[in-house]
Order: C-alpha cells, then structure tokens, then sequence
C-alpha cells in the first residue's frame, strides 16, 4: 500500500483551525495536501535529473575518446583538448578520474557507438535541447583544432543519426559552430594584433553565419534567430532540462561571440 506523507496537510490543518475553526481546518488540509503532492512531484524529477546528467556525462567523454581515437592514434594536442574541456567545465579531482576512465574506454576497439548513443537518447526521451547540447558540445571538441577530419565527421553523422537529428540540421548546427569558431579565432586575432598590418576583423559574413542566417535575411529574421539562439543556451533552461552545471559553463561560453555578431550586423544596418 502506498504510504501518505500526511506532515503538510496536519502543520497546515492546525493552523487552518486555529485561525478560521473547522473551515480552516478543511481549507489547512487543502492547502497542505497540494503542497505534499507537489513536494513528492519534485522528489520524483531529482532522480530523473541525476540520471539524465549521468548520461549526458558518460556520453560526452566516452564519445570524445572515440573521435579522439578515430584517425586510429590519440595525438598529445587531443589529449590536451580534452584536458582543456575539463578545465572549461571546472571539474573536480573525482570528476576529472571518472572522465578520463570514460575518455579511455572511448578509445577502445570494442567501443559501442551505436549502442551509447541508443542508450542515451532512451534516457533523455528525445528531448530536443538535451540531444542538441550533446552534439554541440561534441563538435565543439572536434572543432578545437579549426576543422573536422572525415573519419570524426563519420563518426558525428552516426551519432546524429542514432539520435533522430536529420542530416540537413545536423550540418547547419556545424555550419554555424564552424562561423562561431573562426568569429572567435579572428576576434582574438585582432585584439592580439599580431602580424605588420595587424589581422583582419572578423567579417560581416561570418557574423550571419555564426547566426546562422544569409545577408539577404530581414531584420526580423535576424532578431529571431539572435533570440532563438540565446534562449537555447540560457543557463537557467538548460539547468531545468538537466543539463550539469559543469557542462552548462561550456555550452554557453559562446553566448558572448553570439552577442558579438549580432551587435555587428546591428551596426551595419542601423536597427536596434
């Protein structure tokens, strides 16, 4: 038999009573069974958050270690890439073991691709933020030498593919991740000014790119796809859709080129 938790509807039933009488009582007890049922509701979703986590963690660093591994070698600059996701994702001691233990069974021949991203996507039933968050932070990872090889690039389409993402999206979220990254580079480039006539600016195409619209797009357009763009990686949606904390810091840490390049196309056209 199930057990009730009485203690919300018996603190607030007293108190109902001792202002208003028995109408109290029975408005206490109301009030206090909505406030139980409720408590019980988010003690169900914190296990289903832990585990959603778990599984965006485990699959994260055990697919880094299978692209890491995919030209067949494991070069000292993807060991250090993966240090460097880490660092960004400001893990502890025990986090850190347990990633490189994941990013190591990664690396094995026997490594079961398909199966982990099945796994994964029956954990967080095919909630769009959460798959997209996985691949982006995977592209990213692939991304951090300013390209992607064929053999990541195969092992990334399977991985879309096991989770429902249509080839045309996956290759417009690398499209944009790609702008994102060479914003960035040219932006760092030019502040360092480094070279006899310092290096360019980023230019106004990469900035639509890294929005992911055409120069040809209305302001509208513009201003919704900023918007959308923003609001997929606003902190707080995604903590509530489960997403680590130590994941969060990496998948908003291109809100600020985000920002940028719309700040710059808004220069360019005059609108606010």
């Amino acid at each position: 038999m199930m057990q009730l938790n009485w203690g919300g509807k018996i603190i607030l039933g007293l108190l109902g009573m001792l202002v208003g009488g028995p109408i109290g009582l029975g408005i206490g007890l109301f009030v206090g069974h909505m406030l139980d049922k409720g408590a019980a509701q988010v003690q169900n979703v914190r296990p289903q958050q832990a585990q959603v986590q778990k599984a965006l963690f485990d699959t994260v660093f055990s697919i880094m270690g299978h692209l890491a591994k995919a030209d067949g070698r494991v070069s000292e600059d993807e060991i250090a890439q993966a240090r460097a996701v880490m660092d960004r994702m400001q893990l502890n001691e025990e986090q850190r073991r347990e990633a490189i233990a994941l990013f190591n069974r990664g690396k094995e021949a026997d490594f079961p691709l398909d199966a982990t991203v099945a796994d994964f996507a029956n954990t967080v039933k095919h909630r769009k933020q959460l798959i997209l968050v996985l691949l982006e932070i995977l592209l990213q990872v692939a991304l951090a030498d300013g390209q992607i090889d064929q053999a990541e690039e195969a092992i990334l389409v399977r991985v879309a593919e096991g989770l429902g993402v249509p080839r045309a999206q996956f290759q417009q979220i690398l499209n944009m991740l790609l702008a994102q990254a060479q914003f960035s580079g040219a932006g760092r480039a030019h502040r360092g000014g480094q070279g006899a006539a310092g290096p360019s600016r980023p230019s106004l195409g990469q900035a639509y790119q890294v929005l992911g619209v055409t120069e040809s797009a209305s302001n509208q357009e513009i201003k919704k796809a900023y918007r959308k763009l923003m609001s997929e990686h606003h902190p707080d949606k995604l903590a509530a859709k489960g997403v680590p904390e130590e994941m969060i810091r990496m998948a908003t840490d291109k809100t600020a080129e985000i920002s940028k390049a719309y700040d710059m196309i808004k220069d360019s056209r005059g609108f606010k």
